[in-house]
């Protein structure tokens, strides 16, 4: 289930980086601007027209062979890992990241820029409090193919740990870990990029890689370096010599840990799973992590939560004193019986209200509703929705008796369960955004016998009576 932890931050200002992209090799402009609360992380690509925006979901998930590419209605971000990951490694929730190419630069191979160029426009921290998913049992994903695992347990920290073999004696077998994420800048935004010798050859004969040099990613070399490989790999990167070190990779290249290889798989983890679009607490341990089953694993995280988010029935003692009984609420809606539908409020915050109606059979929609098979009308289980998020709206000014509550919209409406006399229905209105200029848009879900009955997202204006 998701929980409200700290309060959710963004960039101080706005700050821009120009490279190449590793595939592309074309000459790209990245800029990350603040964005407002519940925003996320969402790329903009100002070279085409109109500016279409792709939000970093892993529902926009195309391909993951090279790297992680994002496409939607069309339109491409790919290899997008690493600057995800340096925004989580940053503690922050909300970027607009502007690009004028399909790829962000290379850099290094690593996030060290990305996260260097955050720390210079700084970190602000914002009113909206940040939604957490906490992990209450073990999850699980499994590449049969592959072999690959990723696996999350409960902790009480985001914590990573990667293993890494790929069958090579160059490479040998390694581990890395991160137990606390502020770890991130020192231990792990500098582990750059690596590919093997013959997946370079390959790449090099495909026309891919045409922004890459010694300078942005290591190479192990796990064949023979031919000389007309050799020859191939200066033309490609634009060096008059090519040799191999003793530690098995090509020269230009010092490693800035003996188990880079592993950090920056670990850094690759990390910006996937930023795709789920909401922190992680628990224990992620990646046994041959890659692309494709993080991604994958990353939807199943992503469905697990939505489907938590739907059946989190709020607990309550309905038995407990009321914040607001029916009179208290009279006072405050203009609409009375038979057509009032919210008998008390158990909750009122700045963003959230949680409502109570007892349905009975005294009901006068149940008269021609359905007679002999008595249900509520869908409609009205709306207008109930409606006059519980109203409460919350109307509390924001001294004198809600002088104020009348009007819809504006009503979206993405759903009706899960049959509410039938004798149930009680709970009402749960959340506000998606900060109420301004009266107007109130909200999240609504209607719960009863435990299981969520309806959902709308809802849109009202009070307007004060003249």
């Amino acid at each position: 289930m998701s929980s409200l932890a700290a309060n959710q931050k963004t960039i101080g200002k706005e700050t821009t980086l120009k490279g190449v992209g590793l595939h592309t090799g074309k000459e790209v402009t990245i800029t990350f601007k603040p964005a407002p609360e519940n925003h996320g992380f969402v790329f903009v690509r100002v070279d085409l027209e109109g500016s279409p925006k792709i939000e970093a979901d892993v529902n926009y998930v195309i391909n993951t062979q090279r790297g992680t590419v994002l496409e939607k209605f069309g339109v491409k971000i790919q290899t997008c890992e690493h600057v995800l990951a340096a925004l989580v490694g940053m503690d922050v929730d909300n970027v607009l990241i502007e690009l004028d190419s399909s790829e962000p630069p290379i850099m290094d191979g690593s996030s060290k820029f990305f996260v260097e160029a955050i720390e210079e426009a700084g970190i602000k921290e914002q009113k909206a409090e940040r939604e957490e998913y906490i992990v209450k049992d073990v999850i699980s994903y499994t590449d049969e193919e592959t072999g690959s695992e990723i696996t999350i347990i409960p902790s009480d920290e985001y914590q990573v740990t990667t293993m890494v073999d790929f069958g090579t004696k160059v490479l040998g077998t390694q581990n890395a870990s991160i137990k606390k994420m502020d770890e991130f800048t020192s231990e792990i935004a500098n582990a750059r990029t690596f590919s093997f010798l013959h997946e370079l050859e390959m790449l090099l004969e495909h026309g891919l890689i045409k922004g890459g040099d010694l300078n942005n990613a290591i190479v192990y070399v796990d064949k023979e370096l031919s000389k007309e490989t050799m020859e191939k790999l200066k033309v490609a990167f634009n060096k008059d010599s090519i040799s191999v070190k003793t530690n098995g990779i090509l020269d230009n290249l010092t490693l800035h840990y003996p188990n880079e290889a592993a950090r920056h798989k670990l850094l690759d983890v990390i910006g996937d799973l930023a795709l789920i679009g909401m922190r992680i607490r628990g224990k992620v341990i990646a046994n041959k992590p890659g692309h494709f089953v993080n991604t994958q694993f990353a939807k199943k995280i992503a469905k697990i939560i939505k489907l938590e988010k739907r059946n989190n029935v709020p607990k309550f003692d309905l038995s407990a004193k009321p914040y607001m009984d029916v009179v208290q609420i009279m006072k405050m809606l203009p609409h009375r019986p038979p057509f009032l539908l919210v008998d008390k409020v158990l909750e009122l915050t700045d963003t959230r209200v949680i409502g109570v109606k007892n349905v009975t059979m005294n009901e006068p929609f149940f008269v021609g509703h359905f007679p002999g098979a008595p249900v509520m009308p869908g409609v009205l289980q709306v207008e109930a929705m409606a006059q519980t998020g109203g409460i919350l709206v109307l509390s924001t000014v001294p004198d809600p008796e002088n104020y009348l509550t009007y819809f504006m919209k009503m979206d993405k409406v759903k009706f899960k369960q049959q509410v039938l006399p004798g149930d009680t229905l709970i009402f749960k209105c959340d506000l998606v955004s900060p109420i301004r200029r009266g107007i109130c848009h909200m999240q609504a879900y209607v719960y009863a016998n435990d299981k969520l009955v309806s959902e709308a997202e809802l849109m009202a204006q009070i307007v004060k009576v003249k």
